[in-house]
């Protein structure tokens, strides 16, 4: 007889030291149900996946509290591969991938299907030659059962982020014995379509008798393909219901523990021909694999909120690591003035550029130093700042790490701890407080809300926009959510093929977006109607 719960987690405790930071909390998945696990970030939702994946950090920190039952049997998981081989998997939101490897030899990573040979039946398996003619017809298989028409033969590296979370979903796919899958965030760098062709995936796996835990702070998507979910906050269980018995507000609420207030819009409310330039790019060229961008211009006003919007892999994330000097690019970018030497890396951050890159674990952060460390590091390194007669003033550090803790609301064990160890959200507030720390010019982030809860969310755009109103801090702000675009700029680019085909006000038709979004503005339609 079929087990009732493929998977059964009884009041589950975990502490680092005197710090707990999940308290009681049971979790029960049947075979097939997509159970949706909500709660901001720092609510304990990683921690309860690593609890599951026998992650070494829960083993080597004392372990924990409570019990893990597998289709009824009690486990003790010593390391995420004892969960791979009881039938578990995940669907990470950082990529574990190997950009060197092609799609197939990714897809099979750890799983390779082998030849013998000649030296191996001397020297043993290891001596074993690939059998990539076996892999790539599996691997083509993973990718057919999922929609995805990507060449296996294809490396990794300079795959637009959309085809890279589609490569980790196939990999998962195509193990044998799955009987849980965890999906973390899947959606967050996908466009709309490739979200609904994944949430489309989700729905034929579950179909199979094949569980999935779904993590997301898409609240859309929860009511669009969840059976049932369980809400934490702070660590603590706070309800666990049937989907079709709530709707999005009173979820929201379930998960920050307040009415959560509807972001204002701002739109049209800033003066823009009575300021003055702030930043001028003329012909904007970048070399960014996947993201390159194809002669942009466009201005923004000193004190201005500018998005720049549009689907994946269509050149939006390519504009600010050109002027950054993250990827080759040729143009012409001032600021207040000023041209930038856009071949030297670090130009923009000494004359008064602050980037927050959406890619916070490659680029953003400093994962195995200190919260603090990570904070400071920009300010220390082209400042010279948080210095007293030459020397480290660590008092004056360890404040300004904590005051920016408080202000951001960074969930963390104190200012010490490393950054590699915290959720996905709380990386991106420390990104943030690194960046507000160098007192910017001009802000530019990147994906600024990508993986953080609603609560978050609307704590970093409101911040945002308090930095344009009581600081005079212009920002640009890319992202692939339009909502939140429209929600705080005054005007909003949207970018398709490399180039920019509109600048809408945030009131603008919705129309007019989707026009945009599919490489065609509002005029060119209007111009072609008077032929």
């Amino acid at each position: 007889m079929q087990d009732k719960y493929v998977l059964e987690m009884d009041n589950i405790r975990k502490a680092y030291g005197d710090n707990v930071v999940v308290d009681g909390v049971s979790l029960k998945i049947k075979p097939g149900e997509i159970h949706a696990l909500l709660g901001e970030n720092g609510a304990g939702k990683s921690t309860l996946m690593n609890i599951l994946f026998g992650m070494t950090m829960i083993r080597d920190t004392g372990g924990f509290e409570g019990s893990v039952k597998i289709s009824g049997e009690e486990v003790k998981f010593h390391s995420p591969n004892d969960a791979l081989t009881a039938g578990i998997g995940m669907v990470h939101q950082e990529f574990m991938l190997i950009p060197a490897f092609s799609v197939s030899e990714n897809i099979k990573l750890g799983r390779e299907d082998t030849v013998p040979t000649v030296l191996s039946r001397v020297f043993g398996k290891n001596m074993d030659r690939l059998n990539h003619e076996k892999m790539e017809k599996d691997a083509r298989k993973s990718l057919d059962a999922i929609g995805m028409n990507i060449d296996e033969h294809v490396r990794v590296a300079g795959l637009p982020v959309g085809y890279m979370q589609f490569v980790e979903i196939a990999r998962e796919i195509d193990k044998l014995n799955i009987k849980l899958l965890v999906f973390d965030e899947p959606t967050a760098v996908l466009t709309e379509d490739e979200a609904t062709q994944l949430l489309g995936v989700m729905r034929s796996i579950s179909e199979k008798g094949i569980a999935i835990i779904f993590i997301t702070h898409r609240l859309s998507e929860v009511m669009d393909v969840a059976t049932d979910m369980t809400i934490l906050r702070d660590g603590q269980l706070v309800a666990t219901k049937s989907v079709r018995d709530t709707n999005m507000v009173d979820i929201a609420q379930l998960m920050v523990g307040r009415e959560v207030e509807n972001m204002r819009a701002t739109g049209g409310q800033f003066a823009l021909q009575d300021a003055e330039t702030a930043v001028k790019i003329t012909d904007l060229h970048v070399d960014m694999p996947g993201e390159n961008v194809n002669g942009v211009s466009f201005e923004v006003k000193k004190g201005e909120i500018f998005g720049i919007g549009g689907m994946a892999g269509q050149g939006k994330v390519g504009i600010p690591n050109g002027i950054n000097g993250l990827f080759p690019a040729e143009g012409s970018v001032e600021m207040f003035g000023k041209p930038l030497d856009l071949s030297r890396l670090g130009e923009a951050l000494d004359k008064g550029f602050a980037f927050v890159s959406e890619d916070r674990r490659g680029v953003g952060l400093l994962l195995d130093e200190s919260i603090g460390y990570n904070i400071m590091f920009r300010q220390m390194a082209i400042k010279n700042g948080f210095l007293r007669g030459g020397l480290f003033d660590g008092r004056r550090t360890q404040q300004h790490a904590k005051d920016m803790i408080k202000l951001l609301d960074i969930r963390c064990r104190g200012w010490q701890q490393k950054a590699g160890t915290l959720s996905g959200g709380n990386q991106q507030k420390v990104c943030l407080a690194s960046a507000l720390t160098l007192n910017p010019k001009v802000l530019v982030v990147s994906e600024p809300t990508r993986g953080i809860d609603i609560g978050a969310k609307e704590l970093i755009l409101n911040y945002l926009t308090k930095l344009r109103e009581e600081d005079g801090v212009t920002v640009i702000m890319v992202s692939s959510e339009l909502g939140e675009l429209r929600s705080i700029c005054d005007r909003i680019a949207i970018v398709s093929d490399g180039k920019i085909v509109d600048i809408l006000a945030p009131d603008a038709p919705d129309a007019d977006f989707g026009l945009a979004m599919s490489g065609v503005s509002k005029s060119e339609i209007n111009e072609k109607g008077a032929e």
